[in-house]
C-alpha cells in the first residue's frame, strides 16, 4: 500500500461512534487500536509520514505512505465505516518548495490549480494504477498514482504527492492517549503556550491529543485558522492569525508562539539566526538592517510565524510588503519589486 490508500471501507457503524478504526494485526486477528482518534488526527495531516504508539513494554511505528509497521510480522490497517453511497472526504496534496499544499488552494504568488481534491480523486478511483493530466496557468502537469508524484510537464520538475482523509472531531475527551510522537518530512517546528510562572510549555498528545506536528499541519493547511481540542477538564481555541490560546469556558487567553524545532532545517549548525537580504540597485544584496528599521531579526521572527505568508514594514516614506512565499519585497507606492534572499550562516 505505498500510495497512501485508505484502506478498507465498512457500511457499518462502531459503537464509538467514529467512522474509521485503526487496527493492528501480528498474522491471526486484527485487534483495535485504543485511543486511534490521536492516530487519525496526525493521520489527516499531509505533512506526516507517520506516528510512534507506545505500549506498556514496546513500541510500534507507522508509516504513514506505506501503511506498514516497521515491526516484522505486524500489520496495520484503517477501516472506514460510512453509510450506503457516502464516500470519504479525501483531500490530495502535493509538496511545494515549502509546505504541503492541497489541490486547488491559491497562495498569493500563485495560480490556483485547475482541479480540486474532489477531481483528483475522482480520476484516482477510475484508474488508481493511471495518470492524470492538468493544467496551472498555461503549464501542465501528470499526476502519477502509482507513485504518487506530480510531474512539470515542461521543465521536468517532480514533486512528492499524499492522499489524506480531512479530520472529523467527534471522539468527544481527547486526554487519554497512547501516542507519543509522530515523523514530519522535514525538521518541523515547535508549538509552546505561555503556562504558568512564565514558562513556555511544549503542547503534548498526551494532555490534549495534538503536540507539535499535528499541529504544526493544521497551521500549513491554514495559517489564519483555529484548531479546537479538549483537556481532561477543558476545552479550548488556539488562533493561529492571533497566535493566542482561549479557554472556551471561562475566556482565559494566553501567548502562543511557533519556533524552528533543533532538528528543522532552517536551523543551522552555529546557531545564528539566518540573515534576510534584499537585491538592490546594481545587483547588490543588502541586508534589512542596513538603512532599514526592519531588522534579519525581525523578518525571521514572522517568516517563522508564517513561512508562506507577507510581512509589511515602512522606511522612511515607503511602505513595503514581503512575500515570503514569491521571495519578493515590493514598494506599495510604486509597486517596484526586489528580489529577497535567506542566508543562513
Amino acid at each position: 500500500m505505498d500510495r497512501g490508500e485508505l484502506v478498507g471501507s465498512c457500511q457499518q457503524t462502531p459503537v464509538n461512534g467514529k467512522h474509521y478504526e485503526w487496527q493492528l494485526s501480528n498474522g491471526h486477528q486484527w485487534q483495535p487500536i485504543d485511543n486511534d482518534h490521536v492516530i487519525e488526527t496526525h493521520y489527516c495531516q499531509p505533512g506526516a509520514k507517520g506516528i510512534t504508539i507506545n505500549f506498556i513494554d514496546w513500541q510500534v511505528f507507522i508509516d504513514f505512505d506505506k501503511l506498514q509497521t516497521l515491526t516484522p510480522g505486524l500489520g496495520v490497517q484503517r477501516l472506514s465505516f460510512l453509510p450506503q453511497r457516502q464516500a470519504e472526504d479525501v483531500g490530495w496534496y502535493f509538496r511545494d518548495d515549502q509546505l504541503w499544499r492541497e489541490y486547488g488552494s491559491q497562495s498569493s504568488s500563485r495560480a490556483s490549480s485547475s482541479v480540486s481534491s474532489a477531481h483528483v480523486e475522482r480520476q484516482f478511483t477510475l484508474t488508481p494504477r493511471g495518470t492524470f493530466s492538468f493544467t496551472v496557468g498555461s503549464t501542465g502537469y501528470s499526476l502519477d498514482f502509482s507513485t504518487m508524484t506530480q510531474t512539470n510537464c515542461s521543465t521536468g520538475l517532480c514533486r512528492n504527492v499524499r492522499r489524506r482523509p480531512k479530520f472529523t472531531s467527534n471522539t468527544g475527551s481527547f486526554y487519554a492517549t497512547s501516542v507519543s510522537s509522530t515523523q514530519l518530512t522535514d525538521g518541523g517546528h515547535k508549538w509552546e503556550f505561555m503556562g504558568d510562572e512564565g514558562r513556555w510549555t511544549e503542547y503534548k498528545a498526551h494532555v490534549c491529543s495534538f503536540d507539535s506536528a499535528a499541529i504544526e499541519g493544521q497551521y500549513q493547511l491554514n495559517p489564519q485558522g483555529q484548531l479546537h481540542y479538549k483537556t481532561k477538564r477543558h476545552s479550548y481555541t488556539l488562533d493561529f492569525s492571533s497566535m493566542c490560546q482561549v479557554n472556551d469556558r471561562i475566556g482565559t487567553s494566553r501567548a502562543v508562539r511557533r519556533t524552528a524545532d533543533s532538528g528543522s532545517q532552517q536551523n543551522n549548525s552555529s546557531g545564528t539566526l539566518p540573515r534576510w537580504q534584499f537585491q538592490d540597485d546594481g545587483g547588490l544584496w543588502k541586508d534589512y538592517s542596513e538603512g532599514s528599521r526592519t531588522s534579519s531579526q525581525d523578518v525571521e521572527l514572522r517568516y517563522q510565524q508564517n513561512p508562506s505568508g507577507t510581512m509589511k514594514f515602512t522606511v522612511k516614506r515607503f511602505s513595503y510588503e514581503l512575500d515570503f512565499s514569491a521571495m519578493t519585497q515590493m514598494n506599495l507606492s510604486t509597486t517596484t519589486t526586489r528580489a529577497v534572499r535567506r542566508l543562513n550562516q
